[in-house]
């Protein structure tokens, strides 16, 4: 097998393990949507604001601490920032009819 044609297959390779962790990916990012909504729900009862910047403050000093590379923090906390928004913002059951 040439070299080309080893990259290439090693390339199919990596992009077969990135098309399975997308799946799981997305199947995690809807189970926490789906604890967001039931945290949004509660919220009220419980005298709490929906929106809570330092809760998530918290969550970015955590994945900070969980962080092993090679993504660097401020780059965790974009895609964190970007994904808090997206939770704020997706719609509660009733909302979806």
């Amino acid at each position: 097998m040439s070299q080309n044609s080893e990259n290439i297959a090693q390339i199919e390779a990596h992009r077969k393990e990135i098309d399975a962790l997308d799946r799981r990916i997305v199947d995690l990012l809807n189970a926490r949507a789906r604890q967001s909504l039931a945290i949004r729900a509660l919220k009220p009862g419980a005298g709490m604001n929906l929106y809570d910047p330092a809760r998530e403050e918290r969550i970015f000093e955590k994945i900070a601490a969980e962080n092993g590379g090679p993504l660097r923090d401020e780059d965790l906390r974009t895609v964190y920032e970007t994904l808090l928004t997206v939770m704020r913002s997706v719609p509660t059951p009733a909302s979806d009819r």
